[in-house]
């Protein structure tokens, strides 16, 4: 059983900075998502496409921004269970809350907020007969431990960031890499488009263009795939095949937890602190609704600071916080570490 202050569901952008905010009112949070790492959207779809509206950054990667978000809560020491979703939750009679993980993993909080983003991310499969059956058996949608294709023969499919950043790193240490897109064209970041190209002329990734995979083979692991390509068939071995044709963004089984509902987002009370219809339950970024809602970053991390004050209080009834800026209070870290302002120095100037 994790126990925690607040068990923040997501680990996005504002998930992730909810953590700062918990930490200068000294509550520890706990981070469940289904992804297999942090920064939710930023990280899975898009880690290399600049953000232009995150104050104070006329410019910034997404992966970057996830990067110094990770730097900026390190010091709050938050814990992480990543790969596993939200599955049920149960109030106990002291108000806080159980939720239980898909694989079985028990979180207790006083609180649990909701920063799933458009909700839990599923990989959009192809529809391919028996792949199934293949999966965890050759048939990967994530790679959470890039090791484990080293020296291996490995095919993307897909035609995007995350097709292109993955053929570019993992052209590294396995032993041959395939690249198959139905398009001659790519839609991604230039400087991969580029590096791909680069590769792909060394020998080092094999593209196979306009082409789509139609079949999977093997007894009891995936041993090869079939293709079409320019309406001819033919077939190649492989031990790894990676389809990265995106995310599908479901709110899952968090629907069922009798929260209200409105066109697949959460209704909360943004008149005061972003809580829904179950006390001691806040939805914050885009995973939630109110009249005048805007999914946007800079939206959430508002939310997440107004969500973890009004959780002080739920953690710590009838204690009175008083809010200080942080060039006046400092920012103390779990870790023992300590951030503040260069005092002042009263000098005579003669």
């Amino acid at each position: 059983m994790v126990k925690t202050d607040i068990l923040i569901i997501g680990a996005g952008p504002t998930g992730l900075f909810a953590v700062f905010e918990a930490g200068l009112l000294k509550l520890k949070c706990h981070i469940l998502d289904a992804l297999p790492q942090a920064g939710g959207q930023l990280s899975e779809l898009y880690p290399k496409k600049p953000i232009y509206d995150i104050p104070g950054f006329p410019e910034v990667l997404a992966g970057d921004l996830v990067d110094n978000l990770m730097e900026q809560i390190k010091q709050f020491e938050p814990g992480f269970t990543l790969g596993e979703r939200a599955e049920t939750i149960e109030k106990q009679e002291d108000g806080s809350f159980i939720v239980t993980s898909n694989k079985g993993k028990k979180f207790h909080a006083s609180v649990v907020a909701i920063a799933g983003g458009l909700g839990s991310f599923e990989p959009r499969k192809p529809l391919i007969e028996d792949i199934e059956f293949y999966e965890d058996k050759g048939v990967k949608y994530f790679i959470k431990n890039p090791e484990k294709f080293r020296d291996k023969r490995v095919v993307i499919a897909g035609g995007g960031d995350s097709a292109l950043d993955w053929s570019i790193f993992l052209s590294k240490i396995a032993s041959e890499v395939t690249l198959i897109h139905r398009r001659n064209e790519f839609r991604g970041a230039l400087d991969s488009v580029e590096k791909v190209q680069e590769l792909k002329d060394l020998g080092k990734i094999r593209m196979i263009t306009p082409a789509e995979v139609i079949g999977l083979n093997g007894a009891e692991h995936l041993e090869s795939i079939d293709i079409e390509e320019n309406g001819a068939h033919r077939t190649i071995e492989t031990d790894y095949f990676i389809p990265l044709f995106g995310l599908t963004p479901k709110l899952g089984p968090i629907g069922d937890w009798g929260l209200d509902i409105e066109k697949n987002a959460i209704k909360v009370n943004n008149a005061l602190d972003y809580q829904t219809n179950i006390p001691g339950i806040f939805a914050i970024g885009d995973v939630n609704t109110y009249p005048g809602k805007l999914k946007l970053i800079l939206c959430g991390f508002h939310e997440a600071t107004l969500m973890c004050q009004a959780a002080y209080q739920i953690i710590n009834p009838g204690k009175k916080y008083v809010l200080k800026y942080t060039t006046v209070s400092g920012v103390d870290g779990f870790d023992g570490t300590r951030k503040e302002a260069p005092k002042a120095v009263v000098k005579a100037i003669i």
